[in-house]
């Protein structure tokens, strides 16, 4: 995993990174790309891959190079990107959002019932709906390669545990039914950290 420092939100960019990127992009769009692909290279190079390019696809998701799976994540002043060989784990994925409260709206559109029954029996304190909304990013980016498709808020049962620092996503099974693939992820478990102003959540899915 890397980590962008000051110098990379302004770091040089390889031709196919530039075409992905265009050139009507806005400042913060550039920044946040430029600091990912700077990051997503750094993290190729711990696997061997130098100067190897991580273009974007149609839906802007990181096209990583054949035999590799990996995630990138921006929030403000903050990026970070993880990669790893296919041949290890199925799919990585990776989060970050700065350490605020969901405003009614949003929690509405991510908390299921249920989750938000189980929010309220954690520790006070603690930003809950936010790593709940953290972690349910961090399984569509491990979801999405895979499958393909859309996951949405709702199409996954998150829990939380405050001690050891993990959660464990359930997707739906109306959800999984429907998925073009034969074997997409039932179950997603990860970890979670809050510090820093920060909220963080990565997974690895193994193969079977």
């Amino acid at each position: 995993m890397s980590v962008a420092g000051p110098a990379d939100w302004s770091g040089e960019l390889l031709p196919a990174e530039r075409a992905a990127l265009g050139e009507r992009a806005v400042l913060h769009r550039r920044r946040d790309f430029t600091a990912g692909r700077v990051c997503a290279r750094r993290a190729l190079a711990t696997l061997g891959l130098t100067a190897t390019p991580v273009p974007a696809g149609a839906d802007r998701a990181p096209v990583w190079p054949p035999g590799v799976v990996g995630a990138i994540t921006h929030t403000r002043d903050y990026c970070a990107a993880a990669a790893a060989r296919a041949a290890d784990v199925r799919a990585v994925g990776i989060d970050a959002e700065r350490h605020r409260p969901l405003s009614p709206g949003v929690r509405r559109k991510v908390c299921r019932p249920d989750e938000e029954a189980d929010l309220a029996r954690l520790p006070a304190g603690m930003p809950w709906p936010t790593v709940l909304f953290s972690a349910k990013e961090t399984v569509y980016k491990v979801w999405h390669p895979l499958v393909g498709t859309w996951l949405g808020f709702a199409d996954a049962r998150v829990t939380l545990d405050p001690q050891a620092g993990t959660f464990h996503a359930e997707i739906e099974p109306a959800r999984l039914a429907a998925a073009p693939v034969a074997d997409p992820p039932s179950r997603v478990t990860g970890r979670f950290a809050v510090d820093d102003d920060l909220v963080r959540t990565a997974a690895v899915l193994p193969h079977r």
